[in-house]
């Protein structure tokens, strides 16, 4: 049986994002976004958050990040990535999302629009765009919904 490692999130981000550089110039963009979870306190129902870091990779990191602002609904699908290292001799991890997809909700002070997968980004608000990418590059737009109806009825 083969390993499985898929994450689908929706929540809303707890911080602007942040673009950066590595060394070889591959853009990377990291945001977090807290989710919460409904549970119930006696008769009371209360919000448990939980909060996770997302990492965004290339073209779809450049082109999401202005849109990625503190209080902006996102849905994520990805995968887990434990990263490793050492810390004055201790052996440190963090556990990180890293996004595959990635949908701009509603939510927030900006208008809500499509979404973008690991390459290209939305043409801009008021836009609906979705792409769909694979590791760190590549693209494809999806179609329309073919709804069975002629564009040309009259009403």
């Amino acid at each position: 049986m083969a390993d499985l490692n898929h994450v689908v999130l929706i929540g809303r981000l707890t911080r602007d994002a942040e673009l950066k550089h590595t060394a070889n110039g591959q853009a990377v963009c990291k945001f977090s976004i807290a989710v919460n979870r409904r549970r119930k306190n006696g008769d009371q129902w209360e919000d448990e958050p939980s909060f996770f870091d997302i990492v965004v990779w290339g073209r779809q990191g450049e082109s999401l990040n202005q849109y990625l602002v503190k209080g902006k609904m996102v849905g994520v699908d990805g995968e887990l990535r434990q990263d490793r290292w050492q810390q004055d001799g201790q052996n440190r991890s963090k556990v990180e999302i890293v996004a595959n997809y990635l949908q701009l909700l509603g939510g927030s002070s900006g208008g809500g629009f499509g979404g973008a997968g690991n390459s290209g980004g939305p043409a801009g608000p008021g836009a609906s765009a979705e792409y769909q990418g694979g590791g760190n590059g590549g693209s494809s737009a999806a179609p329309p919904p073919d709804d069975g109806f002629a564009d040309d009825i009259p009403f």
